[in-house]
């Protein structure tokens, strides 16, 4: 068996499930399945809404005391630790079990633990026959902060749609350099942003433009938001995403659609689209091939649901 450097555990709901398979495939090059990957990319679950925690590997095993002896050999010091026992996929370990265990590997590490304030989040957790042992690392949830921006509207995607088309489009690559071709208030570059992606925004309305900066500078991020027509911007862009837009601020026809696409894969290769109707001609008419496609319902709302469509430029 290959051993892997990390274990993901995704949480989502089920209108969200074909998306987190989309962004797990960009981000590490496979689908996640039963909420569970393993893999040697190392990425920031901060970065995702689904990505729940990394696990990253230090010793693992068939059996479970040599696992034990392992770690012990390793002589792991550490103040304020903690141990946590992750339940994956198909773990029967019953609660009494697990706790034994987890005391077992407390008293393999020297130093004093601290279960309310940990420095350090260590974690054993069982799948398929082996015993895993790591440091566990969690979604920190800070980028629900971005609720509170001083500026919104309802129609907005959500955050953690945004977090997914930022992954999708740089491929998991933070030097990537991202355009968001209709940028609105700046949800899709917050999220970027937040994780250290490299974007640039443009909208043709100049409120709008405003209101986007101000969103930025009050999370103190630097990113350029211009105030164009996407056929006047003249650099070039590694990908682009286009959350189309809905008649809310600007008329959008199906020639401002067709005119948006075509303009934005004059200036990048790689297009990641929203939209809330059937745009697979206009893809087409503009030169793209579709790589990828998937829905995302909202909730308690069947009939509203976005497209997302992931294009390249044909050679």
């Amino acid at each position: 068996m290959h051993k892997h450097n990390y274990i993901y555990s995704f949480n989502y709901n089920n209108n969200e499930s074909d998306l987190c398979k989309l962004e797990s495939s960009y981000i590490f090059n496979q689908e996640e399945k039963n909420k569970l990957l393993f893999s040697d990319i190392k990425a920031d679950p901060s970065s995702s809404a689904f990505i729940k925690k990394r696990l990253d590997i230090i010793s693992y095993s068939e059996d479970y005391s040599t696992l034990i002896t392992e770690i012990k050999n390793r002589k792991i010091c550490s103040e304020g630790f903690k141990v946590e026992y992750v339940v994956l996929d198909g773990d029967t370990t019953e609660y009494a079990m697990r706790l034994k265990k987890l005391r077992d590997i407390g008293y393999s590490i020297e130093g004093d633990s601290d279960y309310y304030n940990p420095t350090i989040t260590y974690a054993l957790c069982y799948y398929k026959g082996f015993w895993y042992f790591g440091i566990l690392i969690k979604n920190s949830f800070d980028w629900h902060k971005h609720k509170e921006k001083p500026h919104s509207y309802s129609n907005s995607i959500s955050i953690s749609i945004a977090k997914a088309l930022v992954n999708i489009a740089a491929k998991g690559n933070k030097e990537n350099k991202l355009l968001d071709a209709c940028c609105g208030v700046g949800t899709i570059m917050l999220e970027a942003c937040f994780a250290g992606n490299n974007i640039e925004g443009c909208d043709i309305n100049w409120k709008i433009c405003k209101h986007a900066r101000e969103n930025l500078s009050h999370f103190n991020y630097n990113a350029n938001v211009y105030c164009s027509d996407i056929k006047d911007i003249s650099l070039r862009y590694e990908a682009a995403i286009i959350d189309l837009p809905y008649n809310l601020f600007s008329y959008a026809d199906d020639n401002t659609i067709s005119h948006i696409i075509k303009s934005t894969a004059e200036i990048t290769n790689r297009l990641v689209i929203v939209s809330t109707s059937d745009i697979s001609n206009m893809i087409s008419n503009a030169g793209l091939r579709l790589l990828d496609y998937c829905n995302v319902s909202k909730i308690g709302k069947a009939n509203f649901t976005r497209k997302i469509w992931v294009c390249e430029t044909i050679e």
